[in-house]
């Protein structure tokens, strides 16, 4: 079968609509991981995306018959505007049941072009039942987005590219895999025409359809698929991919949703392009194949798949990459509920380091339990290394990094109301301030160095966000006859801040009762 997809490859027609994608080297992957790192970028496609070549592919074949009646395929997005560009390009009615879950940016895009778009189910694979029975229906043509030769074929004249645009061979190739098309597509060429090139096919932990059928040895059916890298969303691989991945694909790897993020950021430091989750899962696997086999001075190219992402998840990507590099660690800290012991926390993880987050609300008198992230850049040795040391100062800690409850939803939930009874003496009254630190290491110690250690910190919140000031909202309670001198604190603090106590959103969710 290899040589009948790379016989297809020959013939493929894709540069009606598509174009030559560079293969660019990736200078600071390259530096970082010591390897000869190229991204080929497919995400430059008219469509954002490789899918265009496997879908004209596969509908130039089409009859004239075929072409009259119409055509019809599922998708969850990027094979949806292959379709509908190809189907644009030959004059063809073009339908397209596409998951409920689909980006907007990927359904809009599919009607612009003209496409008959059918929002139905809640992933690929119940959407493509529908595509079924409405192709039945109505005698329409199915384009495959991955099972079909003419597909793969299309998709494989990007290792032909590749061939022609790196002057030596390539050592290995990292490749996202849904539902198999690009892989088998690629990995058929070039164990052809450079078989010593390793193939490596990269899913997500929560997807990993190729990857149980290759352990199986048959294809299996999974039983959930996370939807976060909905290009590659896929719950049975395709029969012919299958087939084709069992002689000529060397290597599976999965990585976690945090590796995928934090492969984005990569992607955009070397190109200042997005890549959308499955357009970043290659290069999240290459870094894991790295760590994994130590290699080093190899050429290694990555497939930069597509784009297609709505700029609103941006912020769930942007969350969660610096846990996906292994640069911030969280920690849930008992401290003793007293004056001082705040300041003395923060001496002890060091002035010199960043924290990321500090969440903190009085809960009782005795001891007080914080939320915090640190800046790590050595990762999980110097994870630990924290956390030793807390425990020898007698702390007691708990490592939240991977807990995934913490990450998604503790850390903005931690907070509330404080008992009056136990936190605010009757000659204190807690005040809340808002404050906008410089975002740099020191800034959360120089804020506690200079309060006196009568006054009681019973809120604190903060988040770093990549901006040059951090938003700190704080709660301090000062003894009544000292509030003058409070008032002069913050005034020569430098930082601004404004008094947030009258605030309705204090009083509804905060204030102590």
């Amino acid at each position: 079968m290899p040589a009948e997809i790379l016989k297809r490859v020959l013939r493929a027609p894709v540069y009606d609509v598509a174009v030559e994608t560079p293969l660019e080297r990736a200078p600071q992957l390259s530096t970082r991981f010591q390897n000869h790192i190229w991204l080929k970028r497919e995400d430059l496609q008219p469509v954002f995306s490789f899918k265009l070549r496997g879908a004209y592919n596969r509908m130039a074949q089409l009859t004239d018959d075929e072409k009259q009646a119409g055509v019809i395929a599922a998708s969850a997005g990027n094979h949806a505007q292959g379709v509908a560009l190809a189907a644009q390009q030959m004059g063809i009615a073009a339908t397209i049941v596409m998951p409920k879950t689909t980006p907007p940016i990927k359904y809009r895009a599919v009607e612009r072009m003209g496409g008959k778009v059918v929002l139905h189910g809640d992933a690929f694979d119940e959407a493509k039942l529908h595509a079924e029975i409405l192709r039945k229906e109505k005698n329409l043509t199915f384009i495959h987005p991955y099972d079909d030769l003419d597909v793969i074929a299309g998709q494989g004249t990007i290792a032909l590219e590749m061939l022609r645009q790196h002057s030596k061979p390539l050592d290995v190739v990292f490749v996202c895999v849904g539902g198999g098309g690009l892989i088998s597509g690629i990995a058929a060429v070039f164990k052809q025409v450079s078989p010593k090139t390793r193939i490596i096919g990269i899913e997500p932990e929560e997807a990993a359809c190729l990857t149980k059928a290759l352990e199986a040895g048959e294809r299996v059916v999974l039983e959930q698929v996370g939807l976060f890298a909905d290009g590659v969303a896929v719950a049975q691989v395709g029969e012919i991919p299958f087939r084709i991945a069992q002689t000529c694909v060397d290597e599976m790897l999965t990585v976690s949703t945090d590796e995928i993020c934090a492969a984005i950021k990569d992607v955009f430091e070397d190109t200042r392009a997005i890549s959308e989750p499955a357009g970043a899962l290659a290069v999240a696997g290459m870094k894991k194949f790295v760590e994994k086999y130590q290699v080093s001075g190899l050429n290694m190219a990555c497939i930069v798949s597509g784009a297609n992402i709505n700029f609103d998840r941006l912020r769930h990507i942007s969350e969660r990459t610096e846990l996906g590099e292994k640069r911030e660690a969280i920690f849930a800290v008992t401290i003793p509920e007293r004056p001082g012991s705040f300041k003395q926390f923060c001496e002890i993880l060091g002035g010199h380091r960043a924290i990321t987050e500090f969440n903190y609300r009085f809960a009782n008198p005795k001891n007080a339990v914080v939320f915090v992230g640190v800046r790590t850049e050595s990762g999980t040795a110097e994870r630990q290394a924290i956390l030793t040391s807390l425990q020898q100062q007698g702390y007691d800690v708990v490592d939240m990094t991977d807990n995934e409850m913490a990450k998604l939803h503790l850390r903005h939930m931690v907070g509330g109301h404080a008992n009056v009874s136990d936190c605010e003496p009757e000659t204190f009254t807690e005040q809340l301030y808002r404050f906008e630190f410089p975002e740099r290491p020191g800034a959360l110690l120089k804020f506690l160095s200079h309060m006196s250690e009568e006054w009681n910190i019973s809120l604190f919140h903060y988040r770093n966000h990549g901006a040059a000031y951090g938003r700190v909202l704080v709660g301090v309670q000062v003894p009544d006859n000292q509030q003058n001198d409070f008032e002069h604190y913050l005034q020569t603090l430098g930082y601004p801040y404004f008094n947030e106590s009258d605030n309705l959103g204090y009083q509804l969710f905060l204030q102590s009762r």
